[in-house]
């Protein structure tokens, strides 16, 4: 039996990330994974059971990571304004330093993974998120809402920046380019819209 290689697992691991986003789930095989690595398809078996297996580790994997990322210096007693702030401050952050990953678990959520996506994401962070919710409504700084109407006004325009700036271009086509000004005044407008 062969062994394992740290560093071979990790080009495995960046190289299907790279391959999901560039050719969707759907033009993603373990051939083509070999030949972007240049290893052998018997390789990727010493690592995964089958593709399958390679795409729920490998997404399970980065969303823990993502996780830590989105609630590091995050306190769920934290003011409405000052935890938004947090939250939009982590996940650009973790937007820039991993700029593939969006587009990755985008692939995931309108697919057959989509249950393993959202079941890994929801264990500590669904506990915290929880409690800021919570802490803030009881406090009266937003209204009781459902989750998607606030996670909507929340966050989605933070995501459909990213998204422009990752295209390079507006919806009418023109040049974008995200900046720390565009963003946060973005979230003084989502402040507002969602404050009391």
């Amino acid at each position: 039996m062969r062994s394992r290689s740290i560093e071979k697992e990790e080009l495995v691991k960046q190289k299907a990330i790279e391959l999901i986003v560039k050719d969707g789930l759907e033009g993603f095989s373990m051939n083509k994974l070999a030949k972007a690595c240049q290893i052998s398809v018997g390789t990727l078996y010493i690592y995964y059971k089958d593709r399958d297996d390679l795409i729920i580790k490998v997404t399970v994997e980065e969303l823990k990571l993502m996780e830590e990322a989105i609630v590091k210096d995050f306190d769920p007693e934290m003011s409405f304004e000052q935890g938004l702030r947090q939250q939009w401050e982590n996940r650009y952050r973790y937007a820039l330093e991993k700029p593939n990953m969006y587009l990755f678990f985008e692939q995931l959520r309108s697919s057959s993974y989509q249950e393993e996506y959202l079941s890994a994401f929801m264990s500590t962070f669904k506990v915290i998120m929880g409690k800021f919710m919570h802490n803030v409504i009881e406090r009266g700084e937003i209204e009781a809402m459902p989750f998607e109407a606030y996670w909507s006004v929340a966050f989605a325009p933070l995501y459909n920046l990213l998204r422009f700036d990752k295209e390079g271009k507006s919806m009418g086509g023109m040049p974008f380019k995200m900046t720390d000004e565009i963003l946060w005044k973005t979230f003084n407008m989502v402040v507002k819209a969602l404050k009391k």
